[in-house]
């Protein structure tokens, strides 16, 4: 057996490390290993090149992202056995994502994240209109938001670093809306089984914005079924109702006490979801918007925390936005076919989508989502893993 040499207090600390990592069975990755890779990946209909960046982290973890959509492509993570397995919903080629990605799998949202009323908002006393993509509502940007764009990468691969900066400049008029904007993206994968994502945007003439992240998360693995069984908790006393099946807030902060918003202790998913009630048949179940309990702080807190107590894997959600969007993929209905030609049907992943409101441009009483020349807009949200034993 070879000697380790070096002073006694090295050998000591080297030692003891070894038998914490053999004890705890932790798979460590070289600094080689974790280099974030690229591969092409395609390209678009207008012969656009697209690339995927495939980042790993000092224990294993994964992710893919392509610059097409800024989309999370895979997502794998450990769970209570260290087994590593994609839980995110999505398609095994760049094709799948060009023909048919209307549920906006692992995108990034914008210019604005969810709905605004009518596709018109008003600015500076100037109405600004917008596409009707979803009824009679804007939705996520328009016909070709930034989930359909080809962003430009720059990979930052430090030690203990794997970030891929993302950037796109959206001009003046893009989908209807004012200002040429400056937006970057930037995921990063630490070696606490994160996935953090910094947003920042600058204009040059007032506009809206509210950017979020779309991923369909499925705990269980990407392919395991329906959700029903996760258990969830939204760290969030009140919600936004919406007026009917257009999911337009009518304005209201309201209570989640005594109703099937209520997540403050953790609940099942299938527990309340088919229950007679109003929200829940408007959006088909689940598709709302929390008003998170932030006390004021600025940097980014709890908002959410997800377990599957099959796999024991655990996804907590942290951001600095007012809000978040419990969707429970109500709208995936089986004529869709993703990875590994697996049919993905109603409530087959869920999505925490953190943002501003909905139609906040519209609503005086909401969060103000307008962005300012000089100003920067700045919002960090981290997706954080663990895996617990499974209680019997």
């Amino acid at each position: 057996m070879r000697n380790i040499h070096g002073r006694p207090a090295q050998r000591a600390a080297m030692l003891m490390a070894f038998s914490i990592l053999l004890l705890c069975g932790t798979t460590i990755m070289t600094e080689a290993q974790t280099r974030i890779k690229k591969r092409p990946f395609g390209q678009t209909a207008d012969g656009t090149p697209v690339e995927l960046y495939t980042l790993t982290n000092a224990r294993g973890m994964e992710a893919q992202i392509m610059t097409y959509g800024g989309i999370v492509v895979s997502l794998k993570v450990p769970d209570r056995n260290r087994g590593l397995t994609d839980v995110v919903l999505g398609y095994d080629t760049l094709d799948g994502y060009l023909k048919d990605n209307g549920p906006y799998f692992g995108a990034i949202i914008g210019r604005y994240g969810n709905r605004i009323a009518k596709g018109k908002f008003s600015l500076n006393g100037v109405e600004y209109t917008l596409a009707k993509n979803n009824g009679e509502n804007h939705l996520h940007g328009g016909l070709k938001g930034f989930d359909k764009v080809v962003w430009k990468a720059t990979p930052v691969n430090g030690r203990g670093i794997r970030s891929l900066r993302l950037n796109y400049t959206s001009k003046d008029g893009e989908e209807g809306y004012p200002g040429n904007l400056s937006v970057t993206v930037t995921y990063t994968l630490t070696d606490n089984n994160e996935l953090r994502i910094d947003y920042a945007a600058t204009t040059d003439k007032d506009t809206v914005l509210n950017l979020t992240h779309h991923s369909y998360f499925n705990l269980a693995g990407a392919g395991a079924g329906d959700i029903l069984g996760h258990e969830v908790y939204i760290n969030a006393d009140r919600f936004t109702p919406v007026a009917d099946s257009g999911a337009i807030p009518t304005g209201e902060l309201r209570s989640v006490t005594g109703t099937p918003m209520d997540f403050t202790k953790p609940t099942a998913v299938g527990a309340r979801i088919n229950q007679t009630d109003e929200q829940l048949t408007f959006g088909r179940g689940y598709d709302h918007n929390w008003v998170l309990n932030k006390k004021g702080v600025r940097g980014p807190t709890l908002a959410a925390r997800v377990r599957d107590p099959k796999t024991g894997r655990v996804m907590e959600v942290y951001t600095t936005e007012p809000g978040v969007q419990f969707y429970t993929g109500n709208f995936l209905d089986g004529t869709i076919t993703g990875k590994g030609g697996m049919v993905y049907n109603q409530r087959y992943g869920l999505c925490l989508e953190t943002q501003h409101f909905p139609d906040s441009p519209n609503q005086p009483g909401f969060p103000s989502t307008v962005l300012k020349p000089g100003q920067k807009y700045t919002q960090t949200t981290i997706y954080r893993f663990s895996a617990r034993q499974v209680q019997r």
